[in-house]
């Protein structure tokens, strides 16, 4: 029987190795900023076109390489951080494999220009599919410059994967975050398609992000800082007010390497127990500081994952250095749930002085004193009550209390209920509801009950008439009386550019305006006095978790989205005609039953169910 084992060519070895750690052009940028920040740079350059998929250029200031060490850094596992299995327990550094060069050039075509501080001249290598193509002296500036042009040209499967260049580009800007919140120290620029995204220059943690996520940001943070035995921890976490509905910015950092941790995560969850509801989720941007011997990198090839030796006293640390700091800067409110606030007595006034409250007797009062009659009363009527000493309100006291009670709604009776909807000849005209907790509405059905969740009602209302309109191509628009200017950060600008197909599909006006900012000339007619800002930075933030190649799935949640924002909130008073209107809206509906997340819009409470509550 012949043998079937044997080795791999060297390039097909490269490509699988590459696989592992190029998944798509913000792999390279990981790789490569990385590599500028091990080499002590202080100033980063990245420069992108086509989302990465033309070019994707790294350069930097740092101590650069020797003509060998240029060479030799194709090579693989060939690394500078590394010389026995015990140093891997050692590492600060972020890469230490040696696969992250030879992987990209296997994969690409590359050129790198890179010199050192005592060297006249640098050296300049090109490299295609692994293969050199030229070495030789250059002129060039102190540190490495990599540019890698024509990404996955010799895997075409792999280059037909990639998704749209706004995808890939937030997919860039992503780890871009990432090294440059793990190293404010180090200044930082990005430019895409000749237009600079970022300039971040040497700064305070606080600062760096700031200038990531905008000025806005810097009022929502709020300092963490602890020092055990076992590491030390710094950095901050976002208000409670300021929580998201999808998980936004939230950063963990181990020795100063951006990482995944699920564990982790949820420390910091529970430090905000109590403070939050329950489908929102904190910002946070924790640096953790531990020894190298505690922790193990090399555990995936990104190095996102890693081990640590005690990872329950870590949860322990982190849960109550975050909950003391929400303590601290007096974020945990002070609430005492127990107190309806409904019953809650009103301040005493402040115009006069506070009387103890007292009983006054009349001394003078005889029990079996016959009482005069007053003219008009019956015979023989005799008072057996003692007369206490009259003390009526003054006439301030008594418009106030005519005010309180004039603002408590009166309630008819049942015969009256009934006669206001009956018309001249005895016939009901129209369907009475009640509106509870500002909330629900409540009518009579058959012999029993129907609740309706009037905000879950008015979703599947407004989503499927948007989703008809589009279907329709119809989509009524309002024009806005004066245009609105929005600016967005760096990180969300291209998401938003990636949306205004979609929006305009769905009846907004609007275009770009100047850097990061857009201009808003019209809403949907089934938009009423939005804040347009907010609305359309929870739109990025869930197109973050739900980006799609598929234009129909991306509609579909779109509208579901816009239908969930629009939407009646808990709170808002319906008049009769609002309650009725919106119930007969509900009910021409083709699915009134469920809102468009699958939610019941409709209980209905029949006679039996009525019962069973009071047995």
């Amino acid at each position: 029987m012949a043998d079937i084992i044997r080795l791999l060519p060297d390039n097909v070895a490269n490509q699988i190795a590459a696989g592992e750690v190029v998944q798509r052009p913000a792999s390279v940028v990981k790789e490569l900023l990385e590599n500028s920040v091990d080499a002590g740079a202080s100033e980063i350059q990245l420069v992108v076109q086509e989302s990465g998929k033309t070019l994707i250029q790294v350069s930097d200031n740092g101590k650069g390489m020797t003509e060998t060490d240029a060479r030799m850094a194709f090579e693989r596992h060939a690394t500078s951080k590394i010389q026995k299995a015990e140093d891997i327990f050692g590492i600060i550094t972020k890469g230490f494999r040696g696969e992250a060069l030879a992987s990209i050039a296997a994969v690409s075509k590359l050129h790198m220009r890179t010199r050192q501080a005592d060297s006249e001249l640098g050296t300049e290598i090109k490299i295609a599919a692994n293969e050199v193509e030229h070495q030789d002296f250059c002129n060039c500036p102190q540190g490495t410059s990599i540019s890698v042009r024509s990404l996955f040209y010799n895997i075409p499967a792999r280059r037909n994967f990639l998704k749209s260049n706004q995808v890939e580009l937030r997919h860039i800007i992503d780890e871009f975050e990432r090294v440059a919140l793990a190293h404010p120290n180090v200044g930082f620029r990005f430019e895409h398609n000749n237009n600079e995204l970022f300039h971040l220059p040497a700064s305070t943690l606080r600062q760096r992000i700031v200038n990531i996520f905008g000025k806005k940001f810097n009022e929502k943070l709020v300092p963490v800082y602890e020092e055990t035995d076992l590491l030390r921890i710094e950095g901050f976490v976002g208000k409670p007010e300021f929580a998201k509905k999808t998980r936004g910015e939230q950063f963990f950092f181990v020795n100063f390497r951006y990482i995944r941790n699920g564990y982790l995560h949820k420390a910091v969850q529970k430090a905000f127990e109590g403070l939050l509801q329950p489908d929102s989720h904190p910002s946070y941007f924790l640096y953790l500081e531990i020894d190298p011997a505690r922790i193990d990198v090399n555990i995936h090839p990104t190095k996102t994952e890693i081990k640590f030796e005690d990872e329950r006293a870590i949860h322990s640390i982190i849960r109550t250095s975050v909950k003391h700091s929400l303590g601290q800067y007096n974020i945990a409110p002070s609430l005492d749930f127990e107190r309806d606030q409904q019953f809650a007595t009103p301040p005493p006034p402040s115009d006069r002085p506070i009387e103890a409250p007292g009983v006054y007797v009349d001394p003078s009062f005889n029990p079996f004193q016959k009482k005069e009659k007053p003219s008009g009363s019956a015979q023989g009527q005799w008072s057996s009550q003692p007369t206490y000493q009259d003390k009526r309100p003054t006439s301030k006291e008594s418009e106030e209390w005519e005010s309180l009670l004039s603002q408590i709604p009166e309630i008819p009776d049942v015969d009256q209920q009934q006669e206001s909807l009956l018309s001249t000849d005895g016939e009901m005209v129209q369907q009475r509801y009640l509106q509870i907790g500002k909330k629900y509405l409540l009518k009579t059905h058959g012999e029993g009950l129907m609740l309706i969740h009037q905000g879950r009602a008015h979703q599947r209302v407004l989503y499927e008439k948007i989703m008809a309109s589009l279907q329709n191509q119809q989509v009524a628009s309002q024009q806005l009386l004066f245009p609105q200017q929005l600016n967005f950060n760096s990180s969300d600008y291209p998401i938003i550019l990636e949306l205004i197909p979609s929006l305009r599909a769905m009846g907004f006006d609007l275009d770009e305006f100047g850097q990061n900012e857009i201009v808003v000339h019209g809403i949907p007619l089934f938009l009423e006095d939005p804040s347009l800002s907010d609305l359309l930075h929870q739109i990025i933030e869930n197109n973050k978790d739900f980006q799609s190649s598929s234009k129909d799935d991306l509609s579909e949640k779109m509208a579901r989205k816009m239908a969930k924002l629009a939407a009646l909130k808990v709170g808002t008073v319906l008049e009769q005609k609002a309650m009725a209107h919106l119930v007969d809206e509900l009910f021409a509906c083709s699915s009134p039953y469920h809102s468009p997340d699958g939610k019941p819009t409709i209980i209905n409470l029949a006679l039996g169910d009525l019962d069973k509550t009071f047995n």
